[in-house]
């Protein structure tokens, strides 16, 4: 049996015996390279190189830096920003839940991280303003997902280094795209909400109360601006913006706001921790695995299979795509990132596909899996606020992931949606 039948028996056969994704990436990877007689120290070194390099910084960075916006008070003002401006629309509340959670996807880069900070608030309100606990649980989670295509965004760092492009230029593809699935998830609302009364005793939209609300949370709006307007001004890479974030962050709140507290300094700094150093131990395997999958030309053989069975790049993105989405069904995000791009990548570039717009389609798809079972992260956070059943959520949310899976067709169709922007900024 070659070493690539073993790696790929071997990973298939953990995976249904339910061990964890880095289990089954890594002894994969250990079992493919015993049969082939290398040893076993060049995995290591192949494997310590993956996370050995100066971009990875960002990942703790931005986690932190999200952790930390919750303790100092700038999430919670940053809701109070999207509630004045929804008014007292039937939908205000789960709008704002939307734009909340786009407002903090511009800060922490993370879905579970936007869901967890925006959820703790939003849900409760939605509850008590009448809305369905599933439908206040399934809106928050769906919403958190564009946490992740809203840069900064960690997929797209993983991304970036996997696939050796510019993290800057990821960032700037995802800006459209990510406020396209926000409008979408928008009009869902308006549409399911209407005329059910939820707005009733809501302060009606005014510049006076914007104002008020902007002028409060000033601060916190300024984050998305200091850390995207340096990086796509040329001040400060990728990486260095996280750094920045942490320390504006510890600014507002210490200086500020006042209201961080060495409690929820530590609090953070044990997220950040547990966070990172899950995300990093899969980056570990899965970049021993697609090495693996590279050597034995995996990748050449899947498009030579494709070929076979289709020359037309349109019925090849509806595959992928159809493929990343059930992916999303049952594995995490980050690993799906590292295993899938060293196979597919070379694949939709050799039909001419840009690099970027491959890209931002992964992520994006990468995002409706946070809101669909069984490994929804987003779901189980807001199924663990909202005290509801996972069955419920994954009910209400069905609406969400269908707009969400038309929006990424139409940047599939479309790749001047995502590659605009970047052009814009000279990339």
């Amino acid at each position: 049996m070659s070493p690539a039948s073993i790696l790929f028996i071997t990973f298939v056969t953990l995976l249904i015996l339910g061990a964890p994704i880095m289990i089954s990436l890594g002894v994969a990877a250990m079992m493919a390279f015993v049969s082939a007689g290398q040893d076993l120290s060049s995995l290591v070194q192949i494997a310590f190189s993956s996370v050995n390099q100066f971009p990875i910084m960002a990942l703790p960075a931005f986690v932190l830096s999200g952790a930390l916006m919750e303790s100092a008070g700038i999430s919670k003002r940053l809701v109070h920003v999207a509630e004045s401006l929804v008014g007292s629309l039937d939908a205000g509340l789960a709008i704002a839940t939307t734009l909340a959670c786009i407002f903090f996807g511009a800060i922490s880069g993370s879905g579970p991280a936007t869901t967890a900070a925006v959820g703790m608030l939003m849900i409760p309100a939605m509850i008590n303003r009448g809305y369905d606990k599933g439908y206040a649980s399934a809106a928050t989670a769906a919403s958190g997902g564009v946490g992740i295509i809203i840069p900064p965004s960690i997929p797209m760092v993983i991304y970036g280094v996997t696939a050796q492009e510019s993290i800057t230029e990821m960032f700037a593809a995802g800006v459209l795209p990510g406020l396209l699935i926000g409008v979408g998830l928008i009009i869902v609302h308006f549409v399911r909400c209407h005329g059910k009364g939820y707005g009733q005793g809501m302060p009606k939209l005014s510049i006076k109360h914007v104002l008020k609300t902007i002028k409060e949370g000033f601060w916190a709006i300024l984050a998305p601006v200091v850390i995207l307007g340096g990086i796509y001004s040329g001040f400060f890479t990728p990486t260095e913006s996280a750094i920045v974030a942490i320390f504006y962050t510890l600014f507002v709140g210490i200086v500020i706001y006042k209201e961080l507290t060495i409690k929820g300094l530590m609090a953070s700094l044990e997220t950040t921790s547990w966070l990172t150093g899950r995300v990093l131990v899969i980056m570990f395997t899965a970049y021993s695995f697609g090495r693996l999958l590279v050597q034995y030309r995996v990748p050449d053989q899947i498009a030579s299979m494709l070929l076979s069975l289709t020359s037309n790049v349109h019925l090849i993105w509806i595959l992928i795509v159809a493929f990343l989405l059930f992916l999303g069904m049952f594995m995490e995000t980050l690993a799906i990132i590292m295993l899938v791009t060293p196979v597919l990548l070379p694949i939709m570039v050799s039909f001419g596909i840009d690099p970027i717009h491959f890209g931002i389609v992964l992520v994006c798809c990468c995002g409706v899996g946070f809101s669909t079972p069984p490994l929804g992260e987003n779901m189980f956070i807001a199924s663990g606020i909202g005290g509801v059943s996972l069955e419920e959520i994954s009910y209400k949310a069905l609406p969400f992931c269908a707009i969400t899976i038309g929006v990424i067709l139409l940047i599939v169709y479309m790749p001047q949606i995502v590659l605009w922007f970047p052009r814009v900024l000279g990339f």
